[in-house]
């Protein structure tokens, strides 16, 4: 699949490395900022400074929560997040309490809607994000709870987005979804082709901690071409 780089450039989710301080956010709103990127992924502590870092800038900040929490999904979007990334708890899934990770990320869906609508900054979209390593059936269950509880997003956090096997599971996921819930793969992505694979097997978005690479390669490639 052919993409210009402005059309990859709004698949990407640029993600704050796990042991990034503040300093490390604001480079990356930075980075984020130049590129026209769709968002930056950050935990709840750099919300605040990523929200003033982008002010003005079209790329929205997107909280990773740690767990599906109410409190934090509020908090967040209290300090400016337009995005909530939040688990499906793998462990309630894994142990077949399907109900409980359900009534879980509903909740934090229902407190979103709520806080979009007191606070009157618009629709705060919610990405699920569901543990590649659970097996096909429990994709699949989890899709259905994703759509169940209306939120926006399904994410899929593999180690390896470039595998077969991630192909494979981005193909299945939007295969299971309606239209209106977008994919996001997310993982390690490291060039414009394995991002531009993934994109094909029908990811909206893809997240990486090296996105400045991928568009760098994009540009690289309509160079010379």
């Amino acid at each position: 699949m052919a993409l210009r780089l402005e059309e990859l450039a709004k698949t990407i989710d640029s993600l704050l490395a796990p042991r990034g301080g503040s300093a490390a956010a604001e480079r990356l709103c930075d980075e984020a900022c130049n590129a026209h990127f769709a968002a930056v992924c950050v935990p709840q502590a750099h919300v605040r400074t990523a929200t003033e870092r982008l002010r003005g800038c079209d790329v929205k900040v997107a909280a990773v929560l740690a767990r599906a929490s109410v409190e934090a999904a509020r908090e967040c979007i209290a300090a400016g997040a337009a995005e909530l990334d939040v688990p499906l708890d793998s462990e309630p899934m894994l142990a077949g309490e399907f109900r409980l990770a359900r009534t879980r990320l509903a909740a934090v869906v229902r407190a979103a809607r709520t806080a979009s609508v007191n606070t009157g900054r618009g629709h705060v979209l919610v990405k699920a994000v569901v543990d590649g390593a659970l097996d096909s059936p429990r994709k699949q269950l989890a899709c259905r709870i994703i759509e169940d509880v209306d939120a926006d997003f399904v994410v899929l956090r593999t180690p390896a987005p470039a595998s077969n096997a991630a192909l494979w599971d981005v193909e299945l996921l939007r295969e299971r979804l309606p239209e209106r819930i977008g994919v996001k793969a997310s993982g390690p992505v490291a060039s414009a082709d394995e991002a531009r694979d993934l994109v094909g097997a029908g990811a909206s978005r893809v997240g990486t901690p090296n996105a400045a690479a991928v568009v760098r390669g994009v540009a690289v490639l309509r160079r010379a071409s």
